[in-house]
């Protein structure tokens, strides 16, 4: 049974650039899968990155130009020399300087590594020193054992899916206290009679709502300019639907967060994209503020509308 195992459950202190870990384990285990997740919830990645070159890497996070990453996760495996002793070595040099990272280490049982390994039809790293695969793989499991026994979390992979090392990843690293959700939400307001944006997950008509466009006071304004926010929701319908998608989103966002989304498109359209999707964008968008999740607004057709 897939399982994520911690060896010890402590608070480990992160240097000013933000979280760091280490992306390890058996070849074929997901380590690359892992650091596109890490990628995606902001961390600057490196993959086959020798040990040595590690305490320059995480140096390198201290630099402003550096500061819009959460942390750093770098990923090494045993194509490296001497690896084991290298990432020991590592291991020590960063804790010298008051860096402790996360070790997080990935595998999965011999059957479910040889029918990846003869999907996707690419040598075991060990192979080219004349072994088979399964040999090549007893091999590899026996020369990173104390490497595991060091790791701070251990995730069998095995019966996982993507989306199951995703969430197990986001639940560990996605958010620390006093941080923002991990899934990021797009909201888009736009004009059906220019298009519906293409990348929109959920797409919602607010045509139904009152039209400011046929008020000669209001016409030239946008739904950011207050006159017109007061009148898309001056009825107690538009007000109630505002209420109600505001909460169907408080809903779903959380479920769509504990199954692995990292990001969701929300667009709301009216006709020209102007005045009734742009009150209801700015709407919804500081209430999911409000609520934790970052947020990021775009009104597409505001110009055109």
């Amino acid at each position: 049974m897939a399982h994520v195992a911690s060896k010890s459950i402590r608070d480990v202190p992160q240097p000013t650039g933000g979280q760091v870990c280490i992306v390890t384990g058996l070849s074929g285990a997901g380590k690359s899968t892992a650091l596109k997740v890490f990628e995606d919830m902001g961390h600057f990645v490196v993959d086959g990155l020798p040990a040595e070159m590690a305490f320059e890497m995480v140096a390198m996070m201290s630099r402003p130009y550096m500061a819009h990453f959460k942390g750093i996760a770098l990923g090494m495996d045993l194509r490296q020399s001497n690896f084991v002793d290298g990432i020991s070595e590592c291991l020590s040099a960063l804790a010298g300087k008051d860096i402790q990272p996360l070790l997080l280490f990935l595998e999965a049982d011999d059957q479910e590594l040889v029918r990846r390994y003869a999907t996707t039809r690419r040598p075991h790293p060990l192979e080219r020193k004349g072994l088979g695969l399964e040999a090549a793989l007893q091999e590899e499991r026996a020369s990173l054992f104390s490497l595991r026994e060091m790791a701070d979390l251990v995730i069998d992979t095995t019966r996982f899916s993507i989306h199951d090392l995703r969430r197990a990843i986001q639940k560990r690293w996605g958010r620390s206290k006093g941080q923002l959700r991990a899934i990021r939400v797009n909201v888009i307001s736009f004009g059906f009679k220019y298009g519906v944006p293409r990348e929109a997950d959920f797409v919602f008509d607010l045509r139904f709502l009152p039209n400011p466009y046929f008020d000669e006071n209001l016409r030239a304004l946008s739904g950011r300019d207050k006159p017109v926010a007061d009148y898309v929701f001056y009825t107690p319908q538009s007000r109630e639907y505002r209420q109600k998608l505001t909460n169907l989103l408080l809903f779903m966002l959380p479920l769509m967060e504990a199954e692995g989304r990292y990001r969701v498109a929300i667009a709301v359209g009216c006709t020209g994209g102007r005045h009734r999707s742009v009150a209801m964008a700015e709407e919804l968008c500081q209430a999911l503020r409000q609520a934790g999740y970052p947020v990021f607004l775009e009104h597409r057709h505001l110009e055109l509308g």
